[in-house]
């Protein structure tokens, strides 16, 4: 099961007590306070492992809790630490405060273990209390109390490549044709319940990560259909790839508007990512309708087209359309780097789209590390 989002209760151990006992020996009339100090209490870490992609093991578990620490002991024993808790949780976990709305942390790096709780210290046994003028103390302290905070836990996938598009737009097609992703495909809408994640290999050394999240609709913002609960998993991509239907009955500027309408009503800083466009579904039109069609979209966008991607193109008759590299802010002008019909079932222009993205993500890459 897919789970993306868990609310918890989690709690570091309570510091054992302090022990009060007194040094009693045959012979020894006068042994003296030799009461041990209470272990500390159990730590909460979390640790990002790589095999794990869900946070359904976590699914039902109301309160986790680390072990409080033993009391010391007689014979100034200390009292054993309390047993740390692990919490495993996937790249691109964020853990968010629920009474402050705040996050906590951000869990993206694989193998990376980060304390999050730390118990409480163990009490002084009464040992430590003696003086020359207490030399039979009967205090010792109580262990300090573990912290308690109450969590949610969301999953937001890490991706080079984030596929936006209305419903049975052909993202799960596309996935499934550049990647070894295996994606539920059906001919109706909403048949992606859950996002999928593929790598696409360009070469024999180079590969990016695509996502493929449910289908946006007009007002996934504000909570219809299921873009709204998966939005989030297209915030950590460095770019987007907005699927515009050709054989939709919307008009593809209507479509291309829409989505980047609320994209930006759901986060200003998703909408800043640069992006591409593909015009699918173009198998069961001709050549010139093909052409014709891109062009009207070029028109209708206000684009004109300064260089062509003909060394990406798998066939000659299909025209590629690439941009300058002049990113707009405000919507819905912002340019696309490029614009490529294609069709994933009979593989037109798909070979072409792999090696464009794998260009694209490398100059965004190179342009966040200037």
């Amino acid at each position: 099961m897919f789970v993306d989002s868990v609310e918890l209760m989690i709690s570091s151990g309570k510091g054992g007590a302090g022990a009060i006992s007194f040094w009693t020996e045959k012979f020894v009339t006068n042994g003296g306070p030799d009461g041990g100090d209470g272990g500390r209490g159990g730590s909460v870490f979390f640790k990002v492992d790589n095999n794990t992609d869900t946070l359904s093991s976590l699914r039902g578990r109301r309160h986790i809790k680390a072990e409080n620490g033993r009391p010391g002991e007689g014979r100034k024993c200390y009292g054993r630490k309390g047993k740390d808790t692990i919490i495993t949780v996937p790249p691109g976990t964020t853990v968010v405060d629920m009474e402050r709305d705040e996050v906590l942390l951000d869990l993206v790096t694989e193998g990376e273990t980060v304390l999050f709780l730390e118990g409480g210290k163990g009490g002084l046994g009464n040992m430590h209390f003696k003086s020359s003028s207490n030399q039979r103390p009967t205090y010792a302290q109580p262990g300090l109390p573990g912290i308690t905070k109450q969590v949610r836990l969301e999953m937001k996938l890490i991706a080079d490549v984030g596929l936006v598009g209305y419903p049975n737009v052909g993202k799960s097609t596309l996935i499934s044709t550049l990647s070894n992703a295996k994606p539920q495909i059906a001919n109706y809408e909403f048949t992606t319940l859950t996002p999928k994640l593929g790598v696409v290999h360009v070469g024999d050394f180079d590969s990016f990560m695509m996502a493929d999240i449910p289908g946006i609709i007009e007002g996934a913002s504000d909570g219809r259909g299921l873009g709204l609960e998966f939005l989030k998993h297209i915030e950590r991509t460095k770019t987007l790839l907005l699927m515009i239907d050709a054989a939709n009955y919307r008009e593809m500027k209507y479509q291309y508007e829409t989505l980047l309408v609320e994209l930006q009503r759901y986060s200003k800083t998703l909408a800043t990512r640069k992006h591409a466009v593909a015009i699918t579904k173009i198998d069961s039109l001709s050549v010139d309708e093909v052409n014709a069609l891109t062009e009207g979209f070029l028109k209708d966008i206000d684009l004109e087209a300064n260089q062509a991607l003909g060394q990406y193109k798998a066939k000659e008759e299909y025209i590629s359309y690439g941009f300058e590299k002049e990113f707009g802010s405000k919507l819905p002008t912002k340019k696309p780097l490029f614009v490529l019909p294609l069709s994933s079932v009979a593989h037109i222009n798909t070979e072409a789209l792999r090696y464009a993205l794998g260009d694209f993500i490398k100059s965004v890459k190179e342009e966040n590390e200037v």
